[in-house]
């Protein structure tokens, strides 16, 4: 068997192939765009510019296993606190992955590191024996157009007595 030897290439080569390959991969797109069968349609429609767009969330998964590969190799290593990591991690990947199929975001944190909190809504608000709307502190309320906090909740249970 005789062994075939790689072709040298020169710079100006490589960068002419590199560009022949990038306008057959666009020509390849434009005729035969993806589908994303499995990506929910809310997602889809969302601008590139949003946190939650399907490529900002896909570099947050991309990003978490490759966390949860160090933390393995960690875990390897000795390190008992990296299960608990590990673990946490692969949750955020499933939570992630069960956005972009089924388009509703279940997780308290999002980001490439989870390090953001997300802002809870209330759309349908719940009532007291009395009648009075029930809150709770750091959740954005319709009524009063804001987010209710805990100097309000403070003023609110002494108006009470």
């Amino acid at each position: 068997m005789v062994k075939k030897r790689k072709r040298k290439m020169t710079d100006e080569q490589k960068q002419a192939a590199a560009e022949r390959l990038a306008k057959a991969r666009a020509a390849r797109q434009a005729a035969n765009p993806p589908e994303y069968k499995s990506i929910h349609d809310s997602v889809l429609r969302r601008e590139d510019s949003d946190p939650l767009s399907l490529p900002s969330v896909r570099s947050w998964i991309k990003h978490t296993r490759e966390r949860i590969s160090a933390e393995k190799q960690n875990m390897r290593l000795g390190d008992k606190s990296a299960l608990a990591r590990i673990a946490s991690l692969e949750g955020y990947v499933r939570h992630l992955t069960a956005y972009l199929q089924h388009g509703d975001y279940i997780d308290m944190y999002w980001g490439e590191n989870a390090e953001y909190r997300t802002k809870s809504i209330c759309i349908a608000p719940s009532y007291n024996k009395r009648g009075e709307i029930q809150r709770t502190v750091g959740v954005w309320y319709r009524d009063i157009g804001m987010v209710w906090t805990q100097e309000m909740d403070q003023i609110e249970r002494a108006s009470r007595g």
